[in-house]
């Protein structure tokens, strides 16, 4: 039998949340010398010049869906740093167009780049990428899941354009629910403090576990707002660990002017900032659906005289050209800062300048800290999510029913999340596949002995699992068995 080569140590961007918030400082701080160094004189917010930081390097583009800013600003920040851009920019001119996975794709890659970024409809396509490169992979945009280097970007002129993060109402309008950029920027708004006002179009809102992970592991929750509704994040740093802490107290009233006219604003009304986004209809049945349109008469309300207007773009008509000549319309400022921060994360990445580079681990993720739920394809439970990549024919050879197992202080107080695309599944039961039997209580996941762990395995339903030839365990609720021991974890 061939041994499997062990995996090297390297580090892949995926989720937001794969960076700290002293690694996305480091980012922002070098981001920030390279403007100082390369900018434009005349438009300062642009890199105009090059440096010879990575003149032995090569950056692999590996795009299986459409992309202007994203691959273009990547390829230039690479140019910029003096290296080199290979490109596969359309998967009908590639391999892909035969069916190869993603997965073979990689590890060829692997072998004619020192780093890749990819971009794919399919949900979780970047971490199943991750889990076959021996380079580092940067997440372009996977689906509806996350665009982490897009938030980097909005991140980036948020705090240039405010100084600081914290304490910041930033509304996000739009597509909520089909933005992969809105689903990594409300997580890193929330890790930094910002308050969040949710201004989604209807029917659009935020996907269930997005809303769910704010409330229940970012500690956000609603509050009364005069757009919406209102999300506000603790002043305590945000725990990356699965396990959360207590919900705490919340008590956030806006103060309404009333009909005076002559009432000073309360200074918490202000809105810092508007993040518009796009009708995202790739990923909607319905190509046409009715959708709200920022202008400039929206922006004449006292709460925006403030507010910067940010958008990811292309945008396709949610946002007024009247707003370009608005002092307050940064969106194109926003893309200019694409290379920049990406010529730092690609730097700090391959380690190549300034600094300490980014920590790299085994595998290319900081390991859990408790088991991880990890079978077959063919085995027991699937991801839920139907855009997720485990269910592309191409790759079932290649991805696992894996989850993180995920406990909350609210119910259901256990959750399954998949590793690829972070969906969350709640509803399951348990077995054993050494005794057949299988039980409701799904707590025994969090009272096994980590050596006993892949002795149990997850149904959808109970009917699944007795199709699979598993009996009721009558004694469910007991946890005396000398297995049975507590898994405990540390933040």
């Amino acid at each position: 039998m061939t041994r499997q080569p062990k995996k090297p140590v390297t580090r892949h961007v995926i989720s937001i949340n794969d960076l700290t918030e002293k690694e996305i400082k480091t980012i922002f701080d070098l981001a920030q010398g390279f403007l100082k160094e390369l900018s434009d004189k005349t438009f300062p917010y642009r890199i105009a010049r090059s440096t010879t930081v990575a003149p032995t390097s090569v950056f692999a583009t590996l795009f299986y869906e459409s992309s202007t800013r994203t691959r273009l600003s990547f390829e230039s920040a690479m140019l910029r740093l003096g290296g080199e851009n290979i490109t596969s920019a359309d998967p009908n001119t590639s391999s892909a167009a035969k069916g190869e996975s993603i997965a073979d794709a990689v590890r060829v890659i692997s072998n004619y780049a020192d780093i890749i970024v990819i971009r794919h409809p399919k949900d979780g396509a970047a971490r199943l990428a991750a889990d076959y490169s021996t380079i580092p992979v940067i997440n372009g945009g996977d689906g509806s899941h996350e665009h982490p280097t897009q938030t980097l970007c909005d991140l980036f002129t948020l705090k240039k354009k405010n100084k600081n993060l914290k304490n910041l109402n930033v509304a996000i309008a739009g597509d909520l629910k089909g933005s992969r950029t809105i689903h990594s920027f409300v997580y890193a708004l929330a890790r930094f403090g910002a308050h969040i006002v949710p201004m989604a179009a209807p029917g659009m809102e935020l996907p269930a576990h997005v809303d769910r992970r704010l409330r229940e592991e970012f500690h956000c929750k609603w509050g009364a707002g005069p757009i919406g509704a209102l999300y506000r994040t603790p002043d305590q740093p945000h725990q990356p660990a699965l396990f959360s802490e207590p919900d705490f107290e919340l008590s956030v009233n806006y103060k309404s002017r009333g009909n005076d006219p002559d009432r000073r604003e309360d200074k918490d009304e202000h809105i810092a900032a508007v993040y518009v986004t796009r009708f995202q209809k790739e990923r909607w049945a319905e190509k046409e659906q009715s959708y709200p349109k920022i202008d400039s008469n929206f922006l004449k309300e006292p709460k925006f005289s403030q507010a910067s207007v940010l958008h990811p773009l292309p945008r396709v008509g949610e946002l007024d050209a009247s707003v370009d000549s608005d002092v307050r319309a940064v969106y194109f400022e926003q893309a200019a800062y694409g290379v920049p921060v990406r010529m730092a994360l690609i730097s700090l990445l391959l380690g190549l300048r300034r600094g300490k580079p980014l920590p790299k681990f085994e595998g290319g993720f900081e390991g859990q800290r408790i088991p991880q739920y990890d079978h077959p394809r063919s085995d027991g439970i699937n991801c839920t999510n139907l855009n997720c990549i485990v269910h592309e024919s191409s790759e079932r050879q290649y991805v696992r029913n894996k989850f993180h197992l995920v406990k909350i202080s609210s119910p259901p107080a256990f959750k399954l999340r998949c590793a690829y695309c972070e969906t969350d599944i709640d509803r399951f039961v348990i077995a054993s596949k050494k005794n057949k039997w299988f039980t409701r209580d799904v707590s025994v996941f969090f009272r096994t002995a980590e050596q006993n762990f892949k002795e149990l395995i997850a149904f959808s339903d109970e009917s699944e699992a007795v199709r699979s030839g598993y009996h009721l365990r009558k004694d469910a609720q007991s946890s005396n068995s000398p297995h049975d021991v507590r898994i405990e974890t540390h933040s």
